[in-house]
């Protein structure tokens, strides 16, 4: 077989209209080849408290495509070494929007701030095709091997080794613990209205 009949399709470069916001500031940039997400920077300094959150301007608007979003992720390495993550993650940009892209980030850590000069990269935004649905309401839904199953239906920790197998605590208990937990969740101290 030769090397043109398993090479891939060429991947056309989706061009997508940017508005500058703040000429001090990067556009967004993928950092390597074949990376999903393009970095997105922070035009402001800030420091994140330990539990709290603020929403950070990027400096940027765009214009998608009809059919495609944007989506904020968090950049892993600042999650891993500083417990920075975004509260909405991902957050979704709509093709309609044409406003500056902000960021909500929340501060993990229990005891270290983080501190943001302007210019540092603080999310990545990836490009992604979506689907319009239209909602039809039906009588019955047709069966699925999952069925109802939700939070916890699958084992997760438990079918891992965790703790929960440890304890013999039953799997449906173990979806309930995880909703509570989900709900005991407490509030970041600063509260800042979200710019998107």
């Amino acid at each position: 077989m030769t090397d043109d009949a398993t090479a891939p399709a060429a991947h056309e470069t989706l061009t997508i209209g940017l508005r500058r916001l703040d000429d001090g500031v990067p556009l967004p940039a993928y950092a390597h080849p074949g990376d999903a997400g393009a970095d997105l920077v922070t035009r402001v300094d800030a420091t994140i408290e330990p539990g709290e959150r603020i929403t950070v301007p990027t400096g940027v608007a765009i214009a998608l495509p009809e059919g495609y979003a944007a989506f904020v992720h968090p950049r892993s390495g600042l999650a891993a070494r500083h417990g920075l993550t975004i509260v909405n993650a991902p957050g979704t940009v709509d093709a309609g929007y044409r406003g500056e892209i902000a960021v909500t980030l929340l501060n993990t850590d229990p005891r270290e701030p983080v501190v943001l000069h302007r210019g540092d990269r603080v999310a990545q935004l990836v490009i992604q095709r979506v689907e319009r649905a239209r909602f039809v309401e039906v009588a019955e839904l047709p069966d699925s091997v999952r069925g109802t199953g939700g939070f916890g239906s699958s084992g997760g920790w438990r079918a891992a080794g965790g703790p929960a197998a440890a304890s013999g605590a039953p799997t449906e208990a173990g979806g309930a613990a995880t909703e509570a937990g989900a709900a005991r969740t407490a509030a970041p101290a600063a509260d800042t209205q979200a710019a998107r």
